[in-house]
């Protein structure tokens, strides 16, 4: 195992910021300190330390949280505003969040400490389908939702096609459900608003398979052994087109 990869599974830090303790002078193995981040191990054999304490990789963690308004998908903030962590009473460990919910944006998001499968929940070469509900202004088009379905060209280029059903049609909104396998940076907001149809308000209903059921907005739970399997199962069958 890389050194980093071993750092990051011990919770020290993420895998770029412990290759740049690596280079520091600040861990060591077998008693002996190293500065090359591509240093390889042996997890069963050697002892690994960090500013002189020994370290252990964590046990996995997966979450799936309910995220209200007003709370950033980040572990900090140097503004002081909340974070999802101020959410995750009793949990120990360090948690990462597997991708981002804008501030005001609502629902599922999970946490984990495991990179390799945030990786894998959020890039889109493992198309892993995202549904939303957003509440739109106007009266969602035709023309727009054939725009959605094909794909729509943003500053970061063309997107994926989007499938959008309409759920509810007002005189001045639109309730519609939109899934996307993609994860650009506010991307369903973006892509609404290039079709002429600004999101007033957005909710992440579900992530592949998995569902809030009865979390309520602020309340989490760990995710069951089946769930994580069936989830990476799904990313492998995206990757490999099976």
């Amino acid at each position: 195992m890389r050194l980093a990869k071993y750092l990051a599974d011990a919770g020290v830090a993420s895998r770029r910021k412990a290759e740049k303790l690596i280079v520091d002078g600040r861990i060591s193995i077998n008693g002996a300190l190293v500065s090359e981040p591509g240093r390889v191990i042996d997890p069963d054999l050697d002892i690994i330390e960090f500013d002189g304490q020994m370290l252990k990789p964590q046990n996995k963690i997966y979450l799936i949280l309910n995220k209200p308004a007003g709370y950033l998908s980040s572990t900090y903030d140097p503004q002081g505003r909340p974070t999802v962590m101020d959410l995750l009473k009793g949990i120990q460990g360090r948690l990462y969040p597997v991708g981002r919910l804008d501030l005001d944006t609502r629902g599922l998001l999970l946490l984990s400490n495991d990179g390799e499968f945030t990786n894998k929940m959020i890039h889109p070469r493992y198309q892993v389908d995202k549904k939303y509900q957003a509440l739109v202004k106007g009266r969602l088009s035709q023309k727009a939702l054939r725009q959605l379905s094909r794909g729509v060209e943003l500053e970061d280029g063309l997107t994926s096609g989007a499938s959008v059903k309409v759920l509810e049609l007002n005189l001045q909104s639109t309730l519609i459900e939109m899934v996307i396998h993609e994860g650009r940076k506010r991307q369903v907001k973006r892509m609404l608003a290039h079709v002429g149809f600004p999101v007033i308000s957005l909710k992440r209903t579900a992530l592949a398979f998995l569902v809030l059921g009865n979390l309520k907005e602020g309340e989490y739970r760990h995710l069951h052994p089946g769930e994580v399997k069936g989830l990476l199962d799904l990313a492998q069958s995206g990757v490999t087109g099976k």
